[in-house]
């Protein structure tokens, strides 16, 4: 295929030679002279193991050349890679002028340019992007419509430095935000030799994606540094304990723990975050990361909260108050702590979980019961329709069996708020969830 990428950058400079490796037209388009005569002369711009063998040999087969002419460089092209600089304003907040200048630079390249064209966002950028900035740049500029005149496809990239090369050829997964389907499949067959899972999804979910992403690699090395610390202060060795951590592949590193839905709770998490934590401190290690687990998770109650009073109703069913489907556990239950809030405000609860019977509670559990929420079994009826049938909402508290289907016995005009995300509902008027 015959591609321009705009920013010689990192990105740009990598993805450039690896798409000329596979045999594909590259022209590299920068506005900084140096960057161009030293790609044109088979140099890299940048330090990157491998890359200036690969654009040197980009170079000699003629499948890579660089630029400066923006117009050049479209009517040389069918697709164009933005891989420009989106830096941290001094604020913190993302500075996009880069991103708008290029979208406003190729839109006035392709607006007498017979055929369609297809821009990819390559760049980093936040959700909302496409939307709001590149999109209405490219067609105010080009004067043709997105999914007309030209096509739009976000294509974040999951490149580390000085494993980039490697990291191109073996992503951890392939994605595809497109605004058409055509756009799309044209991105995804630059691809095809890749053995990556492939996602093709919407714009704004690819944009979100690599923020996650990067996201959650900086609260693993901030947490693998804080068990350190805390570690060293005990005399022991920190990295032993985190090779031994990362043996675990069901729970530790897997997506189990990673699903967007409701608070952490049971007898054992919060307990041991705050145990721990309390070591730090009396340790002197500030643990700003762990600390912050046990207010991050009352913010999650807050919010199931929040969407309760939105609705402006009184009568509530409550589906499920033990921490997790099948287990009477209500030790440290965040549905616990919300029917306490619910029950505060003047709320009318009932409360159907049926591992939950305070009649055969036992031991610690139905010690924490006595001592904590005793007022808990005046609101739990075993009759789950008329559970349902008392309520103007009914909160999901957790994703027991037979909460799947309760869809057809739900009264119209009924609130869900769903802290689980029971598929079956999704389509109900005023379905809300907590995280979706």
């Amino acid at each position: 295929m015959r591609i321009s990428v705009f920013g010689m950058g990192y990105v740009g400079a990598v993805c450039s030679a690896c798409f000329a490796k596979d045999g594909h037209q590259i022209i590299g388009v920068d506005p900084q002279q140096v960057k161009v005569d030293l790609i044109n002369q088979g140099k890299s711009p940048i330090i990157e193991e491998g890359l200036e063998e690969l654009i040197s040999a980009g170079v000699s087969s003629g499948n890579l050349k660089a630029v400066q002419n923006v117009d050049e460089a479209i009517e040389g092209s069918d697709i164009s890679i933005i891989c420009v600089g989106t830096p941290s304003r001094i604020n913190g907040s993302l500075n996009l002028d880069y991103i708008k200048l290029v979208c406003e630079e190729i839109g006035a390249a392709i607006k007498n340019k017979q055929g369609r064209h297809t821009i990819v966002m390559r760049s980093t950028v936040l959700p909302g992007t496409a939307q709001e900035l590149a999109i209405p740049a490219l067609e105010q500029s080009s004067g043709k419509k997105m999914g007309e005149g030209f096509g739009y496809v976000s294509n974040p990239e999951f490149l580390r430095e000085s494993t980039a090369i490697f990291d191109f050829y073996h992503p951890p997964k392939t994605v595809i935000g497109e605004t058409d389907t055509e756009s799309g499949e044209i991105i995804a067959s630059l691809y095809s030799n890749l053995e990556a899972p492939l996602i093709r999804t919407d714009v704004a979910i690819a944009e979100m994606v690599k923020y996650a992403d990067n996201a959650w690699h900086a609260v693993k090395v901030s947490f693998g540094n804080e068990i350190g610390n805390i570690a060293k202060k005990l005399d022991i060795d920190g990295q032993k304990v985190m090779d031994i951590f990362c043996k675990d592949q069901k729970l530790n590193l897997s997506a189990y723990y990673l699903r967007p839905g409701f608070a952490f709770g049971g007898s054992c998490l919060p307990k041991d975050v705050r145990a721990i934590t309390y070591k730090a401190r009396d340790l002197d290690i500030h643990t700003p990361l762990l600390s912050s687990l046990i207010p991050s998770n009352n913010e999650q109650i807050d919010q199931a909260f929040s969407l309760l009073k939105q609705t402006q109703k009184k009568k509530i069913a409550m589906l499920g108050i033990s921490f997790k489907a099948n287990t009477d556990d209500l030790r440290e239950s965040p549905l616990v702590e919300l029917v306490e809030k619910m029950i505060g405000k003047g709320y009318d609860i009932k409360i159907y979980d049926k591992c939950v019977s305070i009649a055969k509670l036992v031991g610690a559990n139905k010690e924490y019961i006595m001592q904590h929420i005793p007022h808990v079994s005046d609101l739990l009826d075993e009759n789950l329709e008329h559970v349902i049938n008392h309520a103007d909402v009914i909160v999901i508290g957790n994703n027991a069996e037979e909460f799947q289907n309760i869809g057809s016995v739900i009264k119209d005009g009924t609130h869900i708020i769903d802290l689980v995300r029971i598929k079956n509902l999704e389509d109900k008027p005023l379905y809300q969830g907590i995280c979706w």
